[in-house]
C-alpha cells in the first residue's frame, strides 16, 4: 500500500510542486499563496488517485472527501509552517543564499514532511478500511 501511495505521491507532487514554483517564480505570489494553491491542485489529484488506486476505498465519497480535506489542511499548515520556520532558523542569516533559494528549500522540505504526515492521516483517518464481521472476530 505504501508503494502505491508513493507512486500517487510522485504524480501529485510533480503537479503540485510545478504549480507552486510557477506561482512563486513566474507569477510572483507569496510563499503561503503559492504553496496553498499548488498544494490544493495536487490534493485534487491525490484524492481521486488515492481513493481508487492506493487504498481502493469503498467508503462514501462525501464523507471521505470531508475527512480528506481536514487531513490535507492539517498537514499543510503544520508542514509548511515548520518548513518555513526551520529554514529561516537554519539559513536565515546566510549571506550565501538568496531569499528565493531559501524559499525553494523551505518548499521542498515542507513537501517531504507533508507527504509523511499525509500518508498517516490518509491511511488511518480518511481511507481506513471498515472491519467486516470476520476481521473483528
Amino acid at each position: 500500500m505504501f508503494v502505491r501511495f508513493i507512486i500517487v505521491g510522485i504524480a501529485n507532487t510533480i503537479v503540485g510542486l510545478s504549480v507552486m514554483y510557477l506561482l512563486l517564480h513566474a507569477a510572483g505570489l507569496s510563499y503561503w499563496m503559492a504553496t496553498f494553491l499548488g498544494n490544493s491542485v495536487g490534493a485534487c489529484v491525490s484524492f481521486f488517485l488515492n481513493r481508487s488506486f492506493t487504498f481502493r476505498s469503498q467508503n462514501a465519497v462525501l464523507s471521505s472527501m470531508i475527512r480528506f480535506i481536514s487531513v490535507i489542511l492539517f498537514c499543510y499548515f503544520i508542514s509548511y509552517s515548520i518548513g518555513k520556520n526551520l529554514v529561516e532558523w537554519l539559513l536565515g542569516h546566510s549571506m550565501f543564499l538568496k531569499s528565493s533559494v531559501k524559499t525553494d528549500i523551505a518548499v521542498l522540505f515542507s513537501t517531504g514532511l507533508y507527504t509523511v504526515l499525509n500518508y498517516i492521516g490518509q491511511k488511518w483517518f480518511v481511507f481506513r478500511r471498515k472491519k467486516s464481521l470476520k476481521q473483528s472476530a
